[in-house]
């Protein structure tokens, strides 16, 4: 098996031609094609920028005692 990676362009109509020279010997093969589409560099940007919420908690204590506690004092509901 060989997996083979490039870009190519599909044209104005929708076909994508695919020409690609193999070490393989005549004979048939299975094909899997999987399309991602490029996108723009631009689009890859978040729309918002969360680098100043950006922080670290300091806890004092017992994490799981104080989720345990929290439980007990909230059973779930039924």
């Amino acid at each position: 098996m060989e997996v083979i990676k490039f870009t190519t362009t599909i044209d104005e109509l929708g076909y994508l031609s695919l020409s690609i020279p193999t070490p393989l010997a005549a004979g048939e093969v299975n094909v899997v094609v999987v399309l991602h589409p490029v996108l723009p560099e631009s689009k890859y940007k978040p729309s918002y920028d969360f680098s100043d919420l950006v922080g670290r908690l300091t806890w004092q204590g017992d994490a799981v005692a104080m989720q345990r506690m929290l439980r007990d004092d909230h059973p779930p509901r039924t």
